[in-house]
């Protein structure tokens, strides 16, 4: 090449090239070594490397559909004041949970700091009337869920006990005394409540077989027996106990305050599913609770059931939730994973897992949107809580299961945010009926015919 072929051809180099991008990444490495080291490939590894620097390229986000698990856009659906709500709690758990999540459920803590940041949050109690309650739909409770369990299934956990569980039995079954001394302050999350229901020795039979007793003498009920997976307990200030009357077999709702006599909560350890939550096994002996503490507007397990229907609801949306944080993360997995010099999101058998994943989760929406529309209308049964409960837990194990798959090796491990959302989806499958005892409810009322068996 002459001398004046080579001015050519550097002048036409330097047209092309960014001189200010030269000059910062020379600052990061030795560009005379590189140009040395790129000189000396043969034709085929300089076509593999120039494969690969094109593909680095194509690869990155901006030019692809964003990852969003409402492939419907139920969102849409919702009004300005509804999604500024959605987007407020996203936009608290991406920055104050996400970075923490994993640390938290590896190491079966929880982290108490949280508590006056969501407390700010103005969600605890959503659907209430009152009391300090926001009054809000229970649309927007789902919703709110949902994008709880989106980034960490334990946070939700404790928060629908704490807010539907144990501030739903006040709220429900509570004189208008009860309800005007607690729900207010736990509102504000000054106070944290629990839920005690299910025992060592029953769990969904608890309506007919519960095992605590207590007894009425003179202005006191004595509390005896023992609770078992009790979200919150460990540090709760108030924790709702249901005990069954020792004359009458009527199921009666106290509130034990913290520091009673008689009471004592066991943390619950090596648990392989909602690690963060702080599950307690509860033994209460001759624990005296006075009557004002006992739930005025309780006689039955009937009106405990009212409170079940009621966040039953809320735990199909935190089963989508759940669904839907393992299915964006596997996404956005696919999307940057390489093999073969290519993104895995281009493979077909990924897409196909993909597509399985986006279908299973947006019936569990479209499904638990109509069922947060008949709770508003006041049309909800118990079987149509119970049949979004069934549906939406099996085919949450579903996603998580796909999700996991389609990241191979990396999604058993915490720091890929999928592993997490395996191990609680056993917990949702689980909790607030088995997929079974749910399975029973919904057959009875298409049938006509119980198949309990007493």
């Amino acid at each position: 090449m002459s001398i004046f072929k080579k001015i050519k051809s550097t002048f036409s180099v330097l047209k092309s090239v960014d001189i200010a991008a030269i000059a910062k990444l020379s600052e990061k490495i030795d560009l005379g070594e590189v140009m040395k080291t790129v000189g000396e490939l043969d034709d085929r590894q300089m076509a593999g490397l120039m494969r690969m620097l094109k593909t680095k390229a194509r690869k990155g986000q901006h030019n692809l559909p964003p990852i969003d698990g409402d492939f419907y856009d139920l969102s849409l659906k919702l009004t300005p004041h509804q999604r500024e709500i959605q987007l407020k709690v996203r936009q608290f758990m991406e920055k104050e949970i996400k970075p923490i999540a994993n640390d938290f459920w590896n190491r079966a803590e929880f982290p108490h700091h949280i508590i006056p940041k969501m407390a700010k949050l103005n969600v605890c109690g959503l659907a209430y009337q009152g009391y300090g309650c926001p009054g809000e739909s229970f649309l927007m409770e789902g919703i709110l869920a949902m994008e709880l369990a989106r980034i960490d299934v334990s946070i939700s956990t404790f928060f629908g006990v704490h807010s539907g569980l144990a501030m739903g039995s006040i709220y429900l079954c509570g004189s208008e005394e009860q309800k005007q001394e607690w729900l207010p302050k736990m509102q504000k999350m000054e106070v944290i409540g629990a839920f005690g229901l299910t025992e060592p020795n029953v769990g969904s039979a608890v309506a007919g077989g519960m095992e605590t007793t207590c007894r009425k003498e003179n202005n006191e009920w004595i509390i005896n027996g023992q609770k078992k997976w009790i979200g919150n307990a460990t540090f709760s200030d108030v924790t709702i106990i249901w005990a069954r009357e020792e004359k009458t077999n009527a199921v009666k709702g106290f509130l034990v305050r913290k520091g009673n006599p008689g009471y004592k909560a066991e943390k619950m350890a090596d648990k392989m599913a909602l690690r963060t939550v702080q599950n307690a096994l509860i033994t209460l002996t001759n624990c005296k609770v006075p009557e004002e503490d006992r739930l005025q507007k309780c006689d039955h397990f009937s009106d405990t059931a009212q409170v079940l229907k009621m966040t039953r609801a809320a735990v199909a949306w935190q089963a989508v939730g759940c669904a839907r944080g393992a299915y964006e993360n596997a996404l956005k997995y696919t999307k940057k994973r390489e093999q073969f010099g290519r993104p895995i999101a281009r493979f077909q058998l990924i897409q196909n897992h993909l597509v399985e994943m986006v279908a299973n989760l947006t019936a569990m929406q479209t499904m638990c949107f109509r069922l947060s529309e008949m709770q508003d209308a006041d049309i909800m049964t118990d079987e149509h809580a119970s049949l979004a409960k069934v549906f939406c837990s099996m085919r949450t194990r579903d996603v998580v299961s796909r999700a996991r798959e389609v990241m191979g090796g990396n999604g058993i491990l915490l720091e890929y945010n999928v592993a997490r959302f395996v191990a609680d989806a056993e917990a949702i499958y689980s909790y607030e009926g088995t997929k079974e005892i749910n399975s029973l409810i919904v057959g009875r009322a298409i049938t006509g015919y119980s198949a309990f068996v007493s």
